[in-house]
């Protein structure tokens, strides 16, 4: 099962820190469903009805998911999931018994959990024990006197959370990577992981409108968002470089939840819109598409500066030429070496290209090479020498209307762009990618050598 780009999914193992946060303690990693069995006969008597044990799993699950979801505790830089103390978290007793007829519903039921309906993340499910400790969430032990009512589970949940939550069932499980791509994310450069940050970044201006607007929410790191990342590196202290390293990346993450109010209650929400993905999040073996182009454009270049890797074609199908270029850069760069290209071979692949550009930037191979994505808006050489090739391939295709060399993308250029993209057949976008780049080279170089 391929999950969305950005929803949930269950992990296969979380790391708990048996202690406070701050306090000085081992990290232990276990396997998901052994955490809520292990919480669950710490927090609660198997006595209890069975739907009051139920109900009691979800909000656990849910919690605990919370916390993984939000990286609540890794984008303050702490290296774990959760942890065991119930100041803060949720009860864990590392090697203690586990009661069977809980061992048996969490197995059943691990992998469900509470959000609120139009929303994605899983809801924070605050709880307290309702004897000792009271709450504005559930009570366990008031869930014991609604079971006994005749409640069901989610009947339980409801009575505490509202009547707006659903139950996800059968959610994938997977190993869950964290969310920092893995490398610097700067000018020039596209991809969901970008739309996401854009999308954070203008939440994060509503309450602090220092931070600029961006208008153009389409993955592609432009000006618009160098600035916003700048005013919010200065608004939190950070070096203020324009570029989302991982401290900056996780203090975004942190101060959005924060307005979301992602570990509250009272949750905002983020919304499934917010996760729309820009590019596909996976190319595949066999694929026709211009994704694909661009992955052999990387490659290609790649190939021809490194040795020991293969050139390949840029052909737009993903077939074995390309699978095989793919594996030989895994296995160069100590990667899993599957010939499916997944996002850690993605952004190794993009690091790659830029160390390459970065080093021939002062050789003949400028002009050609890929500058980084354009659009309107973008200013600079890279748009002056579009401008310019642009420009020679009007006067032979007049479907190209003319634009003007100033170094500025502008609306003339947009136009040019659209125009240039319809005739050759790359999807209109108005973007300048590595594969709407390659073909405009191409084609102009061979008209100056004709």
């Amino acid at each position: 099962m391929e999950t969305p780009f950005g929803y949930p999914v269950i992990p296969e193992r979380i790391t708990v820190h048996l202690g406070r946060p701050e306090e000085s303690a081992r990290n232990v990693e276990v396997p998901f469903s052994d955490y809520i069995k292990n919480v669950a006969s710490s927090e609660i008597y198997p006595t209890w009805p069975e739907n009051a044990i139920r109900a009691n799993i979800y909000a656990q699950i849910s919690y605990a998911l919370n916390r993984v979801y939000t990286e609540w505790y890794r984008s303050r830089g702490y290296d774990f999931d959760i942890t065991n103390s119930t100041q803060y978290d949720q009860a864990y007793v590392p090697e203690r018994d586990i009661f069977e007829n809980i061992s048996q519903i969490v197995d059943e039921i691990f992998n469900n959990y509470v959000r609120r309906q139009g929303s994605v993340e899983p809801y924070f499910t605050q709880y307290c024990n309702g004897t000792t400790s009271t709450c504005a969430g559930l009570s366990q032990w008031g869930t014991v006197e609604l079971a006994n009512q005749g409640y069901l589970p989610y009947e339980i949940l409801r009575y505490y959370y509202g009547d707006d939550i659903d139950i996800v069932r059968n959610a994938p499980v997977q190993n869950v990577e964290e969310s920092y791509p893995g490398i610097a994310q700067r000018r020039g450069m596209r991809g969901n992981d970008i739309r996401i940050l854009q999308g954070e970044l203008n939440r994060i201006a509503e309450n602090y409108p220092a931070i600029p607007r961006i208008d153009r929410v389409n993955g592609v790191f432009g000006a618009e968002t160098e600035e916003a990342v700048r005013e919010f590196q200065r608004i939190f202290q950070l070096e203020q470089d324009g570029v989302v390293g991982k401290a900056t990346w996780y203090k975004v993450k942190q101060i959005y939840n924060g307005v979301k109010r992602l570990n509250e209650l009272d949750s905002e929400g983020v919304r499934p819109e917010e996760l729309t993905p820009v590019v596909p999040t996976e190319v595949r073996p066999g694929e026709t598409s211009n994704e694909v182009r661009t992955v052999q454009y990387y490659l290609a270049v790649i190939g021809y500066f490194l040795e020991g890797l293969p050139e390949i074609r840029i052909t737009g199908t993903y077939g074995p030429e390309t699978e095989e270029a793919v594996r030989a850069f895994q296995q160069y760069y100590g990667l899993p070496a599957t010939g499916e290209l997944d996002r850690q071979t993605w952004n190794r692949m993009l690091l790659t290209y830029r160390e390459i550009s970065q080093t021939l930037a002062a050789q003949e191979y400028a002009d050609i090479l890929f500058p980084g994505f354009l659009q309107e808006g973008t200013e600079g050489d890279a748009v002056e020498r579009l401008q310019r090739y642009l420009i020679a391939l009007s006067e032979s295709y007049p479907e190209i209307p003319r634009t003007q060399q100033t170094g500025y993308f502008g609306r003339l250029t947009l136009a040019a762009v659209e125009a240039f993209q319809a005739l050759f057949g790359i999807p209109v976008s108005g973007i300048v990618g590595p594969a709407t780049w390659e073909t405009l080279t191409r084609i102009y170089l061979g008209m100056q050598a004709s």
